[in-house]
This record gives structure tokens, C-alpha cells and sequence, in this order.
């Protein structure tokens, strides 16, 4: 079970380039209480930044055209950014440093298990409530 760390309904980003594993995460966020947006490309997922509040992204790291890296790029410049937790089936070595000094807060391998991946979006909830940016 997953407790809430605000009384909005948290909003979890998918990023995937995988129909797949989006839809499949998308069920299980939304199965623990979780708004989902779900996204396909790097590209869209920025765009939406603009439009609107994201808690939380979940984000995979190989994805034709802007991947998992320029995403943790271009956020890292950004003045206020939800918590990122990378989820990738194609680790290799170097790439949980990188990710984790482009600023993610977790780094998870496919297939991820429920357990540890709902532990993960909680904790970076629980961090950004306590640095003073709701979620």
C-alpha cells in the first residue's frame, strides 16, 4: 500500500518508448491510487512540462531521438523539476553514476518488481513534499 504524501492525487509521468511497459506501468500507478500521464518520447514529455504540474517521472533510458539522458539533461537545468526514477532494461556500466549526478533520484532494472518500484516513487514524493515543493 502506498501512502499519499499530499492530499492531491500525485501525478506519475511514464516515459517509454515500450506500448508495453507503459501500459503496464500505468496500470499498476493506477492501481495504487496514482494519476498516470503517460508518454512516448522524450520530446512529448518535455512539452508537457510546460503545460502542467508532474510528481514524479519514471523514466527509461534508450529511446530512439531525445532519450533517457537528454531528458535528465534538459531537467537539470530547469529551476524546479519533479524527482526522476530511471527504470532501464539495458544497464550497462557508468550509467546509474550518470544518471544519478544528471540528478535521479533512484535507478531500477526491467523487470522491475512492485515492490521496490512503489518504494521509489514514495520516497521521491516524500523528499520533494519535505524540500517544500507539494506534490
Amino acid at each position: 500500500m502506498v501512502l499519499s504524501v499530499s492530499e492531491a492525487t500525485p501525478v506519475i509521468a511514464v516515459l517509454d518508448d515500450e506500448p508495453q511497459m507503459r501500459k503496464a506501468l500505468g496500470r499498476l500507478l493506477r492501481l495504487h491510487g496514482y494519476e498516470v500521464a503517460l508518454f512516448e518520447n522524450g520530446q512529448s514529455l518535455i512539452g508537457a512540462l510546460a503545460q502542467g504540474s508532474l510528481d514524479c517521472i519514471l523514466l527509461d533510458l534508450h529511446m530512439p531521438g531525445l532519450n533517457g539522458f537528454g531528458v535528465l539533461h534538459f531537467l537539470a537545468g530547469q529551476p524546479s523539476r519533479p524527482p526522476v526514477i530511471v527504470i532501464t532494461g539495458h544497464d550497462e556500466p557508468g550509467n546509474a553514476a550518470r544518471a544519478t549526478e544528471l540528478g535521479a533520484s533512484d535507478y531500477l532494472l526491467k523487470p522491475v518488481d512492485e515492490i521496490p518500484l512503489l518504494e521509489a516513487i514514495t520516497r521521491s514524493l516524500t523528499e520533494r513534499a519535505a524540500n517544500g515543493r507539494p506534490s
